[in-house]
């Protein structure tokens, strides 16, 4: 047998060893542990807290009906804080040493990026439950934010229409990293396809943390000044957005000007700031605290009670941490056990309630079904819904506006059992399941 081969095939062996261990230790203790790796520091630490906080309300509820497969489930906090590659080591730490059966984390695409390889290796589930840019399905990661096309296409196409102002120049302003390129690269090709000229496109990225906003918000004045109509669609992330939103209200950008619709911030990160200059401004989710429903009110309810805190807000991400726990746990009851791979094979199919008042089912391809909805920033802090989908629309892995895209489609299903199908060469060209 040749080196390579050998190293693989004992790699495999190490593998299928690491989950047997993994998956045993996990029913064979008095408890059914629960990873949660969201950072509690750092940039980060403004949106990714309250994820931390909801999964740990969902574990309490979760107990109070028994537990899962007759276990109490016992949550592990880490906190990579704000540490792209501290991810990745916390998320081995809550795999190997303390033997996790499930991950419910990360907010930016370049942490999820960063554990991608350690939760493949080591056959843990990811329950990832942030909008992202797509391009991606891995089997060991489900997707419960939205992809491009149940936020960042509709929210174009609502702002192009007669009801959204429509739009002629296009600002797209985002944090430097995955997510705001990648997203940015599909909606410059969108609205090219659409006839926006070139140059009715204005790109702009900042660092994390970015807080001198005063001569970009000044670019964004002038090349809204050009006797077109001009929105912003904004990728920033984090706490950056605090010192961005000031400055447009310093500068005197008014929405009925040039709207911004932003795709990161959500009732939790304008908690901090003063909205009354912002009234107007969008934002385009799957999930605001104002939806009226039964099913929300009552989140609302149990949310404020177990923070002890009647004015704590709640958001799209927690909206999707609950129900990528919900569906985990129907999985694992459905598999009769908490073994990732019967657990993984049987998370496709599962449905259940959202927050808005539908159901949401886990597709094939590892993303969900999700409403989405357009909200005007109110002077409270909440969201006037302006505009929805008339029904779910389902997550798409694979962007079909970019060309090196457009042929590719996620299946973890038999036959196809890939994330990345080539449906032009009829063959997986990324890693099928085994």
């Amino acid at each position: 047998m040749k080196l390579g081969t050998l190293m693989r095939t004992g790699l495999v062996a190490a593998g299928l060893v690491a989950s047997a261990a993994t998956s045993a230790f996990a029913q064979a203790g008095d408890t059914i542990k629960v990873g949660i790796l969201h950072s509690l520091s750092g940039t980060m630490a403004i949106s990714e807290t309250t994820l931390k906080d909801v999964v740990l309300m969902m574990i309490e509820e979760q107990n109070k009906k028994g537990g899962l497969l007759g276990k109490k489930l016992e949550p592990v906090v880490v906190d990579p804080a704000s540490n792209w590659p501290l991810f990745a080591e916390k998320a081995r730490e809550l795999l190997q040493k303390d033997k996790v059966a499930v991950v419910f984390g990360c907010w930016t695409s370049v942490s999820r990026k960063s554990v991608l390889p350690v939760f493949e290796e080591l056959n843990g589930i990811l329950f990832y439950p942030v909008q992202y840019e797509g391009q991606e399905s891995q089997r060991n990661v489900f997707y419960t934010g939205a992809a491009p096309n149940q936020q960042a296409i509709p929210a174009v196409d609502y702002l192009m229409s007669k009801d959204g102002g429509d739009v002629k120049r296009w600002v797209l302003a985002g944090t430097d990293y995955v997510y705001p390129r990648t997203t940015n690269k599909i909606l410059e090709a969108y609205l090219l396809q659409k006839g926006v000229p070139k140059e009715d496109i204005m790109i702009n990225y900042t660092p994390f943390g970015h807080s001198d906003w005063q001569s970009i918000v000044a670019d964004i004045k002038k090349f809204g000044s050009a006797g077109k109509k001009t929105a912003v669609v904004s990728t920033i992330n984090g706490d950056a957005n605090v010192p961005f939103y000031k400055e447009l209200g310093n500068q005197g950008i008014k929405a009925k000007d040039i709207p911004v619709v932003a795709f990161s911030v959500g009732e939790e990160e304008l908690a901090g700031i003063d909205t009354k200059p912002l009234v107007g401004h969008l934002a385009a989710w799957n999930y605001f605290q104002s939806v009226k429903d039964p099913t929300n009110a009552e989140f609302i309810k149990t949310w404020q009670a177990f923070t002890k805190n009647a004015k704590r807000v709640t958001n799209d991400p927690m909206e999707a941490s609950v129900i990528g726990f919900n569906m985990w746990v129907e999985a694992v009851k459905k598999a009769g056990t908490t073994d990732p791979d019967k657990v993984i094979d049987a998370l496709i199919g599962i449905k259940v309630p959202n927050l808005t008042g539908g159901i949401s089912e886990m597709l094939p391809n590892h993303h969900i079904t999700k409403p989405v909805l357009i909200g005007e920033i109110e002077g409270n802090g909440q969201f006037d819904v302006v505009w929805k989908t008339p029904g779910l629309v389902p997550g798409a892995a694979w962007s079909p506006i970019l060309d090196d895209s457009k042929n590719l489609k996620a299946d973890w299903t038999k036959p196809v059992n890939c994330g990345n199908f080539d449906t032009v060469a009829n063959k997986c060209i990324g890693k099928a399941a085994k």
